[in-house]
């Protein structure tokens, strides 16, 4: 299959790890941005076979991840509601809340659907005109698109009975917090190629330009990654600062998708975001504008003021980090599972915990809780 099955060639895979190994001196820590790019690596065993010195560090770049426990409880109290049905993509049902999570509000009678687009939400809302229909809207740049069009398209279409209850966070500002913070040792990173195919890639040289960061533009498959990671080490070596492409094939321009923005642009605006584990990053997310306020789910059920308190026991935000590996949490495989999450990271098809869970990284440091 084109563009599948030669990115996953293991000779053509098996060259780049030997000129990796051919070109890297000293040891370096590399942070994939995207937890699909974590998977990818923890399936494949890329981060084992690199050079020893060379580690692959997990980020933030998983959306169900960094989604904050109050808007996991504000989807259930909104799912809970008589008269409502919500709609999300399927990661989202597993997520805990601080008491329970959508799957149980689904067992218990509420009518909690997954879907694929949030396009589909609108069908669901002509369908029932009687109910409110509210899409769960999480995710970064990449989701963003379509979820805007679907509220553009609402309004468009004159549907009362539909709402969009927003999570949205953008990367940059992330990666900002990120480096600013001392207690994370990041050296290079991989960005997301979906992120860039949208936005472009111009927003990071900024951050390149501050902290002297290689940024490399990577894909998902194996080839990709390995390619990303030569074209990091090989900046590190030289002593350059750049943002690079290594994934051309569909990151085509540094400025993006710019009608995708356009619509990001139209019907969202800037604002702060909360992130599970990590708190409140400026400038790090999207909200309605006003003009299409009406849409926003959170004031229409009046579920804005709710807050909750992590636990404890959950150490997802150094996981999101990168300032622990997740089968370095004391919780990790044991008070800690796919079945009984105590965070997203466990749950999500994107999270670096249940990466490390499904694909066998049971090893855990004996760290005392903190």
């Amino acid at each position: 299959m084109k563009h599948l099955t030669e990115y996953r060639d293991a000779a053509r895979v098996r060259e780049v790890l030997d000129d990796i190994r051919r070109i890297t001196t000293r040891p370096w820590r590399l942070m994939e941005v995207c937890g699909g790019q974590t998977h990818s690596i923890i399936r494949h065993g890329i981060d084992q076979l690199l050079p020893d010195g060379v580690e692959m560090i997990h980020g933030p770049g998983c959306p169900v991840c960094v989604t904050p426990q109050e808007l996991i409880d504000q989807a259930i109290a909104i799912a809970s509601s008589p008269g409502t049905i919500l709609v999300s993509f399927g990661d989202m049902l597993r997520v805990p809340g601080s008491a329970k999570d959508l799957f149980q509000v689904k067992a218990e009678g509420g009518d909690v659907r997954v879907v694929y687009s949030p396009l589909e939400c609108l069908k669901i809302a002509q369908e029932n005109p009687d109910r409110q229909v509210v899409f769960f809207g999480v995710g970064f740049e990449t989701t963003a698109p379509a979820n805007a069009m679907a509220v553009f398209q609402a309004h468009r279409l004159g549907l009362d009975n539909f709402s969009l209850l927003v999570s949205h966070v953008r990367v940059p500002p992330a990666l900002d917090v990120l480096l600013g913070a001392p207690e994370v040792n990041v050296q290079a990173f991989l960005l997301a190629g979906h992120v860039c195919a949208v936005m472009g890639y111009w927003e990071y040289e900024p951050l390149v330009a501050r902290y002297r960061v290689p940024m490399v533009v990577t894909g998902f498959e194996p080839l990709d990654l390995v390619h990303g990671i030569r074209l990091a080490i090989r900046q590190l070596e030289q002593g350059r600062a750049e943002v690079e492409n290594a994934y051309g094939r569909v990151v085509v321009a540094r400025e993006g998708n710019r009608p995708a923005q356009q619509i990001i642009e139209t019907v969202f605006e800037g604002c702060d975001r909360n992130w599970r584990g990590i708190g409140l990053i400026a400038a790090s997310g999207w909200r309605l504008r006003p003009g299409y306020a009406a849409y926003d789910a959170a004031r229409r059920f009046a579920v804005d003021g709710i807050t909750t308190q992590e636990s404890p026991l959950c150490h997802a935000g150094d996981v999101l980090k990168g300032v622990l590996k997740p089968n370095e949490c004391p919780a990790f495989g044991t008070l800690c599972t796919p079945r009984k999450p105590l965070g997203a990271p466990m749950v999500s098809s994107e999270g670096a915990c249940a990466a490390y869970y499904n694909f066998g990284r049971f090893e855990a440091s004996q760290l005392p809780l903190r």
